[in-house]
C-alpha cells in the first residue's frame, strides 16, 4: 500500500536563483500538503551521510559539494501515494528528458543541478524525512 507522505529537498542551484516560492507552489498547487519546511545549509559531512547510499559512485564527492554548496529547502509533504505522485510533479532526473511542466522541466539547469530530490519510495521517504526532521515527529 502506497504511503501518503514523502520527502523533498530543494536543491542549492534552486534555492540560489529565487526559485523556492515557484516551486512550493506548484507543490501545494498539485494538492500536497507541507508538513514539515525548513531552510538549512548542509556542511560537507551531512551531504556525505545523506547520501552515503551513493559513496562507491564515481560521482559521490561532487555530489557532496554540490549539496553543500549553499542553502537548501527540505520538505515533508502529505498526500495519498505521495512518493508516485511527487515523482510525476517533479519529472525525470535529466530536465531535458524531463515532461514539460514538471519542475524539473521548468527550473533545472542540468542533470546534476535539477532542481528538486524527490524520494524513491516510502521506506526512502522515512528515512530521508527523519534525516532532517527527527527533533520533530517521527516519519
Amino acid at each position: 500500500m502506497a504511503g501518503n507522505r514523502t520527502f523533498t529537498m530543494i536543491k542549492p542551484d534552486a534555492v540560489a536563483a529565487g526559485n523556492t516560492g515557484a516551486i512550493t507552489k506548484m507543490i501545494e498547487e498539485a494538492g500536497f500538503r507541507i508538513i514539515a519546511m525548513k531552510k538549512a545549509k548542509l556542511s560537507a559531512e551531512l551531504a556525505g551521510k545523506f547520501y552515503e547510499i551513493h559513496k562507491e559512485r564515481p560521482f559521490y564527492g561532487e555530489l557532496c559539494a554540490y549539496m553543500s554548496s549553499g542553502a537548501i529547502v527540505p520538505m515533508i509533504l502529505e498526500k495519498d501515494d505521495a512518493v508516485e505522485d511527487f515523482r510525476k510533479l517533479i519529472g525525470a532526473t535529466d530536465p531535458k528528458k524531463a515532461a514539460p511542466g514538471t519542475i524539473r522541466a521548468l527550473f533545472a539547469k542540468s542533470i546534476d543541478a535539477n532542481a528538486i530530490h524527490g524520494s524513491d519510495s516510502d521506506d526512502n521517504a522515512a528515512l530521508e524525512g527523519n534525516f532532517f526532521f527527527s527533533q520533530f515527529e517521527r516519519f
